[in-house]
């Protein structure tokens, strides 16, 4: 146990120095979303050297080896297991009607769909929904913050940052007892995330846009359209270009069975 705190405290302490080297250099134009761009940048670049190295090779293996139809298990089971924070988040939100929904799917996916192995219940018109805390909390008025990216993790704001404590309190993996199995689901979990993604990094890449500011004007007109259901107001709508929407329509895609690879 100790061996693993040394080696996370070792981490951060590593990461906080790329990022303080990095944000040495000025931003030349500073977005106001943005303020501590310099800073973003430097873990943006930890996490790109980790991405390019280890994330998006063992992803390129998982898309390209293992069948199709394992894939769309593996993601609807997590997906399955989101719905569970899903629902609490409704009812934070005092949206009743769809908790009831969203619970009526959590139920008919676990039980009909072998424990969210299958989407019976898409076909049923009970559509998935993506509801966290930090929505919850912006709709009770709680401001975005400052851009940020985490270690890690990646694009985030100063409010969803603090609200992924909620979030994996309200995550059945974390709930796992064995530590080997529960690591075990986490890694399936973010390498099937990432293999999802894959498409999505071409159309960044191809963009010939700077990939920190792609990703981050994408984050937030993702964030955007998930706080606000999909219908954000004009206002809210600024500098989207047809990548972002490419993207953004990636990442809100559910995944697509392929079938047998």
């Amino acid at each position: 146990m100790q061996n693993r705190f040394w080696l996370v405290n070792k981490l951060l302490v590593l990461i906080t120095l790329l990022a303080l080297s990095y944000g040495c250099a000025s931003v030349k134009t500073p977005d106001q979303r943005d303020p501590l761009e310099s800073f973003n940048r430097g873990v943006y670049q930890f996490n790109d050297v980790l991405d390019r190295n280890i994330a998006r090779p063992v992803a390129q293996v998982y898309k390209n080896y293992v069948p199709g139809f394992v894939q769309s298990g593996v993601s609807n089971v997590f997906s399955n297991l989101d719905d569970v924070g899903v629902v609490v988040n409704d009812v934070l939100q005092l949206k009743l009607l769809q908790a009831v929904q969203d619970f009526t799917r959590l139920i008919v996916n676990s039980i009909v769909g072998i424990y969210g192995l299958f989407d019976v219940a898409s076909e049923l018109s009970l559509p998935k929904h993506h509801e966290d805390f930090g929505q919850t909390l912006a709709v009770w008025g709680v401001g975005d913050g400052p851009y940020l990216v985490l270690p890690f993790l990646g694009p985030s704001n100063v409010r969803d940052g603090v609200s992924l404590a909620a979030d994996w309190k309200l995550d059945p993996v974390m709930y796992i007892n064995d530590s080997e199995s529960r690591w075990g689901a986490i890694l399936l979990r973010l390498t099937d995330k990432r293999a999802n993604l894959l498409e999505a990094t071409k159309t960044m890449e191809k963009s010939g846009i700077d990939p920190y500011v792609f990703m981050r004007d994408a984050y937030f007109q993702y964030r955007t359209n998930l706080i606000y259901d999909g219908n954000p107001p004009r206002e809210k709508i600024k500098n989207t270009t047809p990548e972002d929407r490419q993207l953004e329509d990636e990442l809100d895609q559910p995944p697509q069975d392929n079938g047998t690879k």
